[in-house]
């Protein structure tokens, strides 16, 4: 295959997964984040390699993204901010969970010190296999959280499926599409959801 042959065929197969995104399921995440918005509660992103990025990079988008009264200094607004963290983070931490107790509780020993009732985790895993998600994931269930996934199309993914509220699979069995998508899913999700926050505060100043 030529190399104009590779990228039309990568593009047309990206571009096809992207038109097919459900709204439904879209939406069913944003209220999820956005009811915990609302009742001042903690969300959590995880997940390994690219999908450690993705869970750093959602937590900077959605936290930053969210906050309509950026760049006031010091001076306390009493705007309600979205509280969110990336697991993925703290290298000190998850070297010392990986090296000292075992590389798969590397996020549920984390979680085991701030997870509550009623908070938010979002699970990132393209295979939808990797044992330390899921083992966050059980926890997150026992604890009675809100748990989100995204996973792609590859046969482990039911794993992730199976213990998740909400979620988004990629049609694709290749790891690098998958992870395009993931991207492309956590931007609409971040713009959803900036728009309902700065409505509802809007909401707020004109009652």
């Amino acid at each position: 295959m030529s190399a104009n042959e590779f990228v039309r065929a990568y593009a047309e197969e990206i571009s096809r997964s992207v038109l097919a995104m459900d709204p439904s399921a879209i939406q069913s995440i944003v209220d999820a984040l956005f009811e915990t918005y609302q009742r001042d509660g903690q969300i959590f992103t995880f997940g390994n390699g690219a999908s450690a990025a993705l869970a750093s990079h959602m937590a900077c988008d959605l936290g930053k993204g969210t906050s309509i009264d950026i760049g006031q200094g010091a001076e306390a607004s009493g705007v309600r901010r979205l509280r969110i963290i990336g697991l993925a983070d703290n290298m000190a931490l998850l070297t010392a969970y990986g090296n000292d107790v075992a590389y798969e509780d590397i996020f549920v020993e984390q979680l085991k010190n701030l997870l509550r009732p009623g908070d938010t985790v979002i699970a990132i895993s393209g295979s939808g296999g990797s044992p330390n998600v899921l083992r966050a994931l059980d926890y997150a269930n026992a604890m009675q959280a809100v748990t989100i996934g995204f996973t792609g199309n590859q046969a482990k993914a039911i794993h992730l499926i199976e213990r998740c509220d909400h979620y988004l699979n990629a049609p694709l069995d290749c790891m690098e599409q998958i992870e395009d998508l993931h991207v492309i899913y956590g931007h609409v999700i971040g713009l959803m959801l900036r728009e309902r926050i700065m409505t509802h505060q809007r909401e707020l100043v004109s009652a």
